[in-house]
């Protein structure tokens, strides 16, 4: 911009360009200052072209005269310059019409909105007039009435014959209108618009027709609009108290569903009431509680029925009925795989005749030739049969994890040693296989030994209830030796043929369930379940949920440590995502949604808990004392245990709570899966128990702990020995025991005063011998009336230690005086003796 003077000196402002145009501009600035500028705009110079224009020659163009072109500028390129600067004179001149018309309708638009704020500020003028003109008017009229009524009751009793008085009221009734009348004709409008002048401000802002852009970003005044609904019942309100009728709502029942316990709080949303009324309600039922505390569903089942509601009862477990299991339809079926397990007694083969048939080695791995965990292997047999193989441990420790792949399994083949015949866990497997209605094959082990004998195997099952084949029973016997792989393949076909005749059938097209072999923590992978699928297909990310725990397929691995996409029935599959280790034995349902599974597991979680707590709390004042009685005399000893796989961890527990007696017992304060950490070192270290690591072993911050604080970490790989060393701790708790020993008996002839002394017993000892230092009680009719230690023992006048059989002597019990002539006193004495469990 440049700066220039005028004649008078004042600068002024203008622009490069045409002719300038001046004008006035006032300027004002703070505390009332002001300053005139002289402005001046200088028009927009338009190039028009001359006559003649752009043609060759022509004069008055750039293109006239070449000396005056630029450079290098030819005629076509002048020509197109041209073109371009019309082109765009013509659009800046649009542009220039479309702003004016836009800032019209602008103008337009403000003044349209002012009118509308000017005329609704009149119509809620008008309405504030209209309502005070009506309250007004209500409050002469109530005046008047009770200076009527006050004249009424002052005025003398009229005689029935003058009826100048009612005369006089009719007149000066008929003069002025009802009270109610003449408001109800005036305001008729203002009946009409009550509501939504009884409302000031928010509630009209309902009406208003714009929304401003404040009113929709702070939500109208106090950050929160009233519902329609709520601005209904309000006008509503404000009708019948102008009517003057009563303001009452009509009651709502409705139906409460509660489970078996809920919070206050909680009742009083769902009936809809107000917490203080159910409060308020309890207190009145003698049970003071604030709405953040639980109430059982019989007591909410009153405040209900006493508000006017109707209770519908539901049980928290209604959660897991999205699991039912439906049936599946027959033409859905399809042939699965048998599941066998193999059971028997300790070391009669079981794991040598699977790694037989599958031609791998498990028992290498295995401490003391013991199988410690239970493993899931799939075989294809030559006839193209597929089979899968249970392998459960058999030792008596393992006896619940045994049960458990009963539960699971279609057949079982019970391995028997040729040269031990039936032993103790062989029965137990016959019992187990009877109480799953599992059908048996017996495997005759160990064939190939000298001192095999077969035919003995078969006649000591006779005693159990099992009748084979060559006994003229319905159960197949198989001669089988895993050390050479003789009468494999027999096995292998009487587990095929067992299993034809089972016609076992899954629906495949559906979802998985399934039950948990074994689960273990394992370093980098996570909580890990081995799941034998028994129906549907289990497929990488479904949602599972399995007994307390919850997740969602990451990843399936079967037998063989290959990852699959899917697993279908009678497939065992390794499977990773869990949120934690599930029990073995827990059912795997697949549910739709993880909200769902979270659900289920958190319910089932609460259950357990909710169990666990009722068994070890005592909950009737006569429990808690029973409780204090027994546990009296009995030593605690505490330990934990941390294993490799659930399995074993669980055993365990079930083998340390069958240690002990009735002085003695051992506690299990905590059992887990995986590496002892810091936090186990901790809990010991409370509790002054010793950490048991059953093939784990503790990381180096929990070794560093564990030294520090002086707790004792052992470790074991067989689970005999570790019961054993408990064995063994626990028998050192136990307090030695006290015998007595009955060394002679005294009968009362005759009893005498004697001063300074009081009752002595002149006794002759019929038994035994009476010794001074022994323990005494006294009998009478064979009831024991006094036990404690005698003062003096007298033969003739003086003090001895003891009084042999037949001799007379003279007795004082220490502080008890009731003896009586034919009382008998016996003798004994203690001694303690080392026990052992």
């Amino acid at each position: 911009m440049n700066h220039m003077s005028d004649n008078d000196g004042k600068k002024t402002l203008g622009v490069r360009g045409g002719g300038p145009s001046s004008g006035n501009v006032k300027q004002s600035f703070s505390h009332g200052r002001t300053k005139n500028v002289v402005v001046e705009t200088k028009r927009k110079r338009v190039v028009v072209p001359k006559p003649g224009a752009g043609k060759p020659g022509g004069t008055g163009s750039l293109g006239g005269d070449p000396s005056k072109r630029p450079a290098g500028i030819t005629d076509a390129e002048m020509e197109r310059r041209l073109k371009a600067v019309q082109a765009a004179n013509a659009r800046a001149a649009e542009e220039e019409a479309q702003r004016e018309a836009d800032e019209k309708a602008r103008e337009e638009e403000r003044e349209r909105r002012r009118e509308e704020a000017e005329q609704k500020a009149r119509e809620e003028k008008e309405r504030e007039e209209a309502l005070k003109a009506k309250a007004e008017e209500e409050e002469r009229v109530r005046r008047e009435a009770e200076t009527a009524a006050k004249r009424a009751a002052a005025a003398p009793v009229a005689d029935p014959a003058d009826d100048g008085g009612a005369s006089r009221a009719a007149k000066s009734g008929a003069a002025r209108p009802a009270p109610s009348d003449r408001p109800a004709r005036a305001n008729t409008k203002t009946d009409r618009d009550d509501g939504a002048g009884r409302g000031k401000g928010r509630d009209d802002g309902r009406r208003a027709g714009k929304l401003t852009l404040n009113q929709a970003l702070t939500g109208g005044e106090g950050g929160r609009q009233k519902s329609m609904a709520a601005m209904k019942r309000k006008q509503e309100r404000a009708r019948q108290k102008a009517m003057g009728g009563p303001v009452t709502r009509e009651k709502v029942v409705r139906d409460v569903q509660v489970p078996e316990a809920i919070m206050v709080g909680e009742l009083a949303n769902r009936m809809a009431e107000r917490v203080g009324d159910v409060v308020k309600a309890l207190m009145q039922n003698g049970m003071m509680v604030t709405q953040n505390q639980t109430i059982d569903a019989d007591t909410a089942e009153l405040i209900i029925e006493e508000f006017g509601h109707n209770i519908v009862r539901v049980s928290d477990s209604d959660v897991e009925d999205v699991i039912k299991v439906e049936d599946d339809k027959p033409e859905d079926l399809k042939p699965r795989a048998p599941v066998v397990t193999i059971m028997g007694h300790v070391d009669h083969g079981k794991t040598s005749l699977l790694d037989a048939i599958r031609n791998a080695k498990v028992v290498a791995g295995e401490a003391g030739g013991i199988t410690q965990h239970i493993g899931a292997y799939q075989v294809v047999t030559d006839s193209g049969q597929t089979l899968t193989f249970l392998d459960t441990p058999g030792h008596a420790a393992f006896t619940s994890m045994r049960a458990r792949g009963a539960q699971v399994t279609d057949i079982v083949v019970l391995v028997v040693a040729a040269d031990d015949a039936v032993m103790p866990q062989t029965v137990e497997a016959i019992n187990h296989a009877k109480a799953a209605g599992v059908p048996m094959i017996v495997a005759i082990n160990k064939i190939d030994k000298p001192e095999a004998n077969p035919q003995k195997v078969r006649t000591d099952l006779l005693q159990h209830e099992v009748i084979v084949e060559k006994m003229s029973g319905d159960v197949q016997d198989v001669e089988v030796s895993a050390h050479t792989g003789d009468g494999l393949d027999d096995l292998l076909e009487a587990i095929a043929l067992q299993a034809e005749v089972l016609e076992l059938k899954a629906n495949p097209d559906r979802a998985a369930l399934g039950a948990v072999i074994e689960a273990q923590l394992d370093v980098g992978r996570g909580p890990v379940a081995t799941v034998l699928v028994q129906n549907g297909t289990l497929r990488q990310g479904d949602i599972f949920v399995v007994g307390e725990q919850y997740g969602k397929v990451r990843a399936l691995v079967n037998d063989k440590g290959e990852r699959v996409k899917e697993a279908g029935p009678s497939v065992p599959v390794e499977v990773l995502g869990l949120n934690g280790t599930p029990e073995a034995g827990d059912v795997l349902n697949v549910t739709s949604t993880e909200a769902q599974a979270r659900e289920i597991a958190e319910y089932r979680e609460k259950a357990a808990k909710d169990k666990r707590a009722a068994a070890g709390a005592a909950t009737t004042l006569e429990q808690l004392m029973q409780r204090a009685k027994d546990d009296e005399n009995v030593t605690e000893m505490p330990i934990l245990v941390k294993a490799d796989v659930q399995g074993s961890a669980e055993a365990i527990v079930q083998a340390m709570e069958k240690i002990g007696n009735d002085e003695v017992r051992v506690r299990v304060l905590h059992s887990g899966v995986g590496a002892i950490t810091e936090s186990d070192i901790g809990l010991a270290e409370a509790s002054g128990a010793p950490v048991f690591g059953f093939n784990v072993r503790a990381n180096a911050s929990a070794r560093n702990v564990a030294n520090q604080k002086g707790v004792e970490i052992r470790y074991y790989s067989v689970i005999y020995d570790l019961v054993d060393d408990v064995k063994a701790a626990a028998s050192g708790l136990l307090s030695n025991e006290i015998r007595e020993n009955f060394i002679g008996y005294a009968q009362i002839k005759e009893v005498f005063k004697v001063s300074n002394v009081g009752k002595v017993a002149g006794c002759l000892v019929t038994e035994g011998v009476a010794r001074r230092s022994a323990g005494v009680r006294l009998l009478r009719d064979d009831v024991v009336i006094h036990e404690g230690t005698l003062k003096t023992l007298k033969r003739f006048k003086d003090e001895v230690a003891e009084v042999i059989s037949g001799q007379e002597c003279g007795m004082a019990f220490e502080n008890y005086d009731d003896i009586r002539a034919g009382d008998v006193i016996e003798i004994f004495e203690r001694e303690e003796v080392e026990r052992t469990l």
